[in-house]
């Protein structure tokens, strides 16, 4: 297999408290990622967990450059991001999808109209755009849904809608926030099937945070164990078990 994901030494700080100096009364910055490298295969479905502050979403947002690393490289599918300029970075992230822990959906569409929005943004053909609509529905099962608005929608069904619109421009990477933790239990495992279904048929590579175990255990093919801005390990998974090394990997991994 191929490297499908590749960060090199990519770190990522932000401006804490501006009233909180460090000892030379310069402001004091907060290390969210500290120097991580890490790759992901084509096709595979890796899991980044760890404690709350573990910088996990910080980290999978840099790989779509939602943040931008302070130092490092991103490069996707060949492709390093972070030398692209502005408008060649647009066009690269249309083969990144992104699903979001809280839905983002727009109110005021219907779950077609948010479907389409992303395929009208990547230019795809506007004869076509009905068809691929409904095709990626009918690979999350919401077809009969199509009319309806958010509201009408149940959580699991609001996210399902939003991973029919990541994949809908056909990216190479899927992109996971959390996008489990406002479900329950039995529609959690209903849209774990359904992820790891289109990483089977589609061959799209999916990088998920969570903080669930199960969720890890369930899905992942390998899993990077985060802690305080550091990469701990990469752990395998083989028949649900998390093959940490680390004491601090372990206790995460005995948690759950």
């Amino acid at each position: 297999m191929s490297d499908m994901i590749v960060l090199n030494d990519v770190t990522k700080s932000f401006l804490s408290d501006r009233s909180i100096k460090d000892k030379d009364g310069k402001p004091h910055w907060f290390t969210a990622v500290e120097p991580t490298s890490l790759t992901v295969q084509q096709g595979e479905i890796f899991g980044l967990m760890g404690y709350s502050g573990a910088g996990k979403s910080t980290l999978l947002r840099l790989i779509n450059l939602l943040e931008r690393p302070d130092s490092g490289q991103v490069i996707i599918d060949g492709t390093d991001l972070t030398s692209l300029s502005a408008s060649d970075l647009r066009i690269a992230r249309h083969n990144i999808g992104m699903i979001f822990q809280q839905f983002n959906l727009m109110s005021n569409r219907t779950v077609f109209d948010n479907v389409a929005f992303n395929l009208t943004v990547a230019g795809y053909p506007r004869a076509d755009i009905h068809k691929r609509v409904m095709d990626c529905l009918e690979i999350v099962d919401l077809t009969d849904r199509a009319g309806h608005y958010p509201a009408q929608l149940s959580g699991g069904q609001k996210q399902r809608v939003g991973i029919a619109r990541a994949i809908a421009p056909s990216p190479k990477v899927l992109l996971a926030d959390e996008p489990t933790s406002a479900l329950d239990p039995a529609t959690t495992r209903s849209l774990l099937t359904c992820l790891r279904e289109i990483n089977e048929q589609l061959g799209v590579t999916i990088v998920i945070v969570t903080h669930e175990m199960s969720v890890i255990r369930r899905l992942c093919d390998r899993a990077a164990l985060l802690h305080q801005g550091q990469l701990l390990e990469v752990a395998d998974i083989r028949d649900g078990l998390i093959q940490a090394t680390t004491p601090i990997g372990k206790g995460l991994v005995h948690e759950d």
